[in-house]
């Protein structure tokens, strides 16, 4: 690691030479950024940046010449938070996350796609961003520009407001886990959210767009539906390659603007 190179990330500015990327595609696990940057049609992955902890870093480049950078966050807020700062400190200014994610909505159906236009936060590391007040908003350019790429592309999309939480289970309402006893805040959690019109559960939304907004770059989100919570706690992995390869098509339409 030279001096240039960023602590977690393991690359800086100068491995991303002279002709650098202002935006990054994030994904929570390391075998989605591989493979956006290595196995999608369109991309062409021009190296390596690291592989540093599991937070794998490529940089790539569309067939229009627009580059940009696959990025992995790791799961949740935490691990997100120190990724975007240090993504942002060697130039992104565009950062998108490529996820997924449950529905609580009986419309919003397991297989399409869910673009966040802002969070309901439940996450501490948000809160160390901005307070709990703060709106949680992504950037609203581009998130109409995320869902009329997702139009163009004739993907099942829906726009709304995600709750983003920092555990999975307890977090999300899920009794299937080890803890089946939940805090009296969790109890009724499901309801009292699809009541006010949230979408979705996810693990990361809320504590981008509240960086978004603080430091100054444009966030985004595109997350697969990957569960239908009104039915059940278990996620559809039948569904899970069709609706992923899905946002990830959005998502890099996107970054064409």
């Amino acid at each position: 690691m030279t001096v240039d190179q960023l602590y977690h990330i393991g690359f800086g500015r100068f491995d991303l030479g002279e002709n650098p990327p202002i935006a990054a595609l994030l994904s929570g696990d390391p075998e989605r950024a591989r493979a956006i940057a290595q196995a999608t049609d369109g991309v062409r992955c021009i190296r390596t940046l690291s592989e540093n902890r599991g937070l794998n870093s490529y940089l790539c480049e569309l067939a229009d010449g627009t580059r940009f950078c696959s990025m992995t966050t790791g799961m949740g807020g935490p691990s997100l938070s120190i990724v975007a700062n240090e993504a942002f400190q060697v130039g992104m200014r565009r950062m998108i996350r490529v996820g997924t994610c449950g529905s609580i909505q009986d419309h919003i159906r397991a297989g399409s796609v869910a673009i966040a236009s802002g969070a309901v936060c439940y996450q501490r590391a948000a809160d160390d961003i901005a307070p709990p007040e703060f709106p949680a908003v992504c950037d609203p350019f581009l998130t109409v520009k995320l869902a009329q790429c997702a139009a163009e592309l004739g993907v099942e999309h829906h726009v709304c407001l995600c709750a983003s939480t920092d555990t999975f289970y307890e977090g999300q309402e899920r009794v299937s886990g080890a803890n089946p006893t939940l805090l009296r805040r969790q109890r009724g959690l499901i309801e009292e959210l699809r009541s006010l019109n949230v979408g979705f559960f996810e693990m990361e939304t809320a504590t981008l767009a509240k960086m978004g907004v603080v430091y100054g770059f444009a966030a985004g989100s595109v997350c697969a539906v990957i569960a239908d919570r009104s039915e059940s706690e278990q996620p559809k992995l039948e569904l899970k390659t069709q609706a992923v390869g899905d946002a990830v098509r959005v998502a890099l339409r996107g970054l064409c603007c």
